[in-house]
Parts: C-alpha cells; sequence; structure tokens
C-alpha cells in the first residue's frame, strides 16, 4: 500500500465516482430536464459513497482496475441514492432532510421523486454492462454482477429488509428481527458492492466468500455504529436530526442491549471482519482493512 492516507483515499475514489456519476447518463439522450435534474439533485448531495468505495477498493484488494471498476461502483451508488429519495418519502419515513438539504421530494414534489429514483435503479444496470462493452470485462462476470445485483437490491435483499422494517415499527420484539432488518436493508448492499468489485478482478469463489463474510461483518458494524449516531451524534456533522429512532419508536441495538454493550459489539463485527480477509486469500487487504477501522471510528 502507497503512503496515502486512508481519509486521502477515501476522498480519491469519491471524487472519482462522483465525476463519473455526473457523466452516467450519455448527454446524447433526450431525458426530460426536471427527470434529469431530480436524479442529479440526490446523486450529487454529498454522502460517504461507501458502497462505490467498497467495489473500487475490493477490486484493487485483487490486484484489479479502478477504471473497470467505475461503472459497477456508480450503478451500487445509483441503486442506493434511490433507496433514499424513496426511503424519505411522506409514505415511508417522511423525512425533510437527507445530508443537511431538503429531501428530493420536497424540491421537486412527490410524483418526480418516485420517478427520479425509478430512473436511477433502471440506469444502474444499464451502467453494469458499460463495464463490461468499454473495459473488457468477460460477458459472465457482468451477468453475475447484474443477478447479484438483482438480488441483493431486490425482494429477498434491500427491499424486503426496507418492508422488514416498516412492519416492524409496529413491534419489533426480539435483536433476531432487527439483525435481519440490518442484514437486508443496509448490508445486503454493502455484500454486493464487494463481490461486484472482486468479480471486476476475476476473483475465485474462496475469495468472494472471504469478501462476504468481511462485507456480513462490517455491515452490521456500520449499521449499529449508525443506532449509536442517532442517540449520541452530533446533528452538525450527521447532516440530520439526532434521535429520531427515538421520536419515530424505532427499536435499535442500544434500545435491546444498551450503548456499552453496542459498541463492543461494533468492535468484535469490525475485528471478525478483519479476520475474514488476512488469512492470504486476498493480495492487498490493506485498504480494505483502513475501511474497516474508519467506518467504527467515524462520527457521521
Amino acid at each position: 500500500m502507497d503512503n496515502m492516507s486512508i481519509q486521502q483515499y477515501i476522498e480519491d475514489v469519491s471524487n472519482t465516482v462522483t465525476s463519473s456519476l455526473l457523466n452516467s447518463v450519455p448527454g446524447s439522450w433526450y431525458v426530460p430536464e426536471n427527470l434529469r435534474k431530480s436524479m442529479e439533485y440526490s446523486l450529487m448531495a454529498g454522502g460517504k459513497r461507501l458502497r462505490p468505495l467498497l467495489v473500487v477498493a475490493a477490486a484493487e484488494s485483487l490486484g484489479g482496475s479502478r477504471e473497470a471498476a467505475l461503472p459497477v461502483a456508480c450503478a451500487v451508488e445509483m441503486v442506493h441514492t434511490y433507496s433514499l429519495i424513496h426511503d424519505d418519502l411522506p409514505a415511508m419515513d417522511n423525512d425533510d432532510f437527507r445530508r443537511g438539504k431538503p429531501t428530493n421530494h420536497k424540491v421537486f414534489g412527490e410524483a418526480m421523486a418516485i420517478l427520479a429514483g425509478d430512473g436511477l435503479l433502471t440506469h444502474a444496470f444499464y451502467n453494469i454492462i458499460q463495464a463490461s462493452r468499454q473495459y473488457d470485462i468477460p460477458a459472465e462476470s457482468a451477468l453475475a454482477i447484474v443477478e447479484e445485483l438483482s438480488l441483493f437490491a431486490g425482494p429477498a435483499g434491500m427491499v424486503g429488509g426496507q418492508v422488514a422494517d416498516m412492519e416492524g415499527e409496529q413491534g419489533l420484539t426480539d435483536l433476531e428481527q432487527l439483525r435481519y432488518i440490518h442484514q437486508h436493508k443496509t448490508g445486503d448492499l454493502i455484500v454486493f458492492s464487494l463481490k461486484a468489485g472482486a468479480r471486476v478482478a476475476s476473483a475465485t469463489e474462496k475469495q468472494l466468500a472471504a469478501l462476504e463474510q468481511f462485507g456480513r461483518a462490517i455491515g452490521l458494524a456500520f449499521q449499529i455504529q449508525d443506532d449509536i449516531l442517532d442517540l449520541i451524534g452530533d446533528e452538525s456533522k450527521l447532516g440530520k436530526k439526532t434521535q429520531s429512532d427515538v421520536k419515530q419508536q424505532k427499536v435499535t441495538y442500544p434500545f435491546f442491549i444498551g450503548l456499552e454493550q453496542s459498541q463492543a459489539e461494533m468492535e468484535a463485527l469490525t475485528r471478525t471482519a478483519k479476520e475474514a480477509i488476512t488469512s492470504g486469500l486476498i493480495p492487498h487487504p490493506e485498504r480494505l482493512l483502513a475501511i474497516a477501522d474508519y467506518l467504527m471510528k467515524r462520527d457521521h
């Protein structure tokens, strides 16, 4: 690993992904102006770019090319962004702010926000195919990435997790149910990102399994940290109101096992994640290890 700090690496990848996202809808296409603006508004609203970061870091950990990973990195950010736009809608979480800015439907209206989300979700699959067309990623790999995105973002993945979260608000009673929500609503796209980046770099089945294990553990650790930050975080850094889970009577990790135990669980999961990729299977795990530590210590 070179001497670039993890903070610099994250910023470097984030800037590259942001530039690629700006050019992801071909200028030659006719897209209604308001739709293009609504999609861009949420895509460019900042955020951690965690999922695209993991696509790039996983590809590079196996000696793969960042350029070839970028279309897939952009695709997962589109899916993540669509899910946030829809999550914020009055029928869902009814949020007025996201990343410190008015939510999409507050600026463009509910109908356009729904359609912008639809546009981003659909365009993600177009984008994945460009990795094959432009960077000679084997068609078989592109097909596997499309299949896994459909699985991890769909009814058995993220959408299923969102449904469980919505229904859970009416009376979540145990930690297992909460774990299911976290695993699917947040964890599945994190696992997808790592495996997709690895597929760009022609990973073996054993390497894919190791990265899935890493992703499952950091995905849950990430969500537990979110639960903790909702209780004790700094609103100015988070870009949204804290205590929102409490106000919405959402059940979280600290609710079930307390703040201290939640912190300990997050640290244990981060250790488990790091062990999964330090067995020698992943040739260059350093960036991924640094990302795991960075996520555990984040304050937003």
